[in-house]
C-alpha cells in the first residue's frame, strides 16, 4: 500500500483539469490535399508561334525605325493586329484539368466545365467537348491523322511479329535479357519495369491525352455543381479589331 502522506503532500499542487483529463488524439485535417492542374498543349505549335511572333516583331519594328512616310504607322498597326492573333492561335491555347473541373483555353474564348457537367470528350477529326447540349472544339489538342496511321502500322507489325518488340539478349549479357531499343530502360532485378506515363505508343498524342482526361473524369472527387462558363478573350478581339481598322484606313488613304 502506498503512503497516504505521500499522496497528500502539502507542497504538491493538485493536478489541473487539463492534466487530469486523458489525452485525446488530434483530429485529422479534414482538408483534402490540393494538387496543381495538369496542363496539356501542343509544344510544336507553341514553338512555331514564338518563332513567328519574333519574325513579325522584327520586321515591324524595323519598318517603324527606318521606314518613311506612313511605314511606321503601318508597322505599328500590323503589330497591334497580328501579335494578339498569333499568340492566341499558337501560344495561348491549352487544356488545364484537376480533380474537380476542366478548363479549355481556345483562341477567342475560355470554357470552364465541372467534370459533372461534361457529357463527352472524344477525338475524331478534332477533339470535341460536349456540355449542356453545346459542342466546343478543343483547339489545344490537334489531331494528327499521320500519327494515327503510323501508330496503326506499328500495331499491325507487332501483331504480325510479337517477338519484334520483345526482349533481346545482349552479346556480353551472360544470358540476361534486355528490353528492346526505345523502351523505358534497363529493368531492375526483382522488380518489374514501371509503365510509361506517355500512354500507348501506338496511338496519336491527342488520343492519349483524351484518354487521360476521361480517366480523370471517371475518378473525379466530389462533384462540383454548375454549368459551363464561357469567357471571351477580349484582350485578343479588341486589339485585333483596332489594328485591322487602323491598317485599312492607312492603306486606303
Amino acid at each position: 500500500m502506498s503512503d497516504p502522506q505521500q499522496q497528500n503532500r502539502p507542497d504538491q499542487e493538485p493536478p489541473t483539469e487539463e492534466e487530469a483529463a486523458p489525452a485525446t488524439p488530434a483530429a485529422p485535417d479534414a482538408a483534402a490535399p490540393v494538387y496543381a492542374d495538369q496542363v496539356f498543349r501542343s509544344v510544336p505549335g507553341a514553338a512555331a508561334g514564338a518563332v513567328i511572333l519574333l519574325l513579325v516583331l522584327w520586321l515591324c519594328i524595323d519598318a517603324m525605325v527606318v521606314g518613311r512616310g506612313r511605314a511606321p504607322l503601318e508597322g505599328a498597326a500590323v503589330i497591334v493586329l497580328l501579335v494578339p492573333l498569333i499568340g492566341a492561335f499558337t501560344v495561348w491555347p491549352c487544356v488545364r484539368a484537376n480533380a474537380s473541373r476542366l478548363i479549355v483555353r481556345n483562341p477567342f474564348r475560355t470554357i470552364t466545365v465541372p467534370w459533372v457537367e461534361v457529357e463527352s470528350l472524344q477525338a475524331g477529326l478534332s477533339v470535341e467537348l460536349r456540355s449542356g447540349g453545346q459542342k466546343y472544339q478543343v483547339w489545344a489538342l490537334p489531331v494528327s491523322l499521320r500519327q494515327r496511321k503510323r501508330g496503326n502500322r506499328r500495331a499491325m507489325r507487332e501483331l504480325a511479329d510479337p517477338g519484334s518488340q520483345g526482349s533481346r539478349r545482349g552479346r556480353l549479357g551472360q544470358g540476361r535479357d534486355y528490353p528492346a531499343a526505345g523502351g523505358p530502360g534497363l529493368r531492375s532485378r526483382g522488380a518489374a519495369a514501371a509503365a510509361p506515363v506517355s500512354g500507348d505508343p501506338n496511338r496519336a498524342w491527342a488520343d492519349n491525352v483524351v484518354s487521360q482526361l476521361n480517366e480523370m473524369r471517371e475518378r473525379a472527387g466530389a462533384p462540383v455543381a454548375g454549368a459551363a462558363v464561357v469567357r471571351w478573350s477580349w484582350w485578343v478581339i479588341a486589339p485585333a479589331v483596332v489594328g485591322a481598322v487602323a491598317l485599312i484606313v492607312l492603306l486606303a488613304a
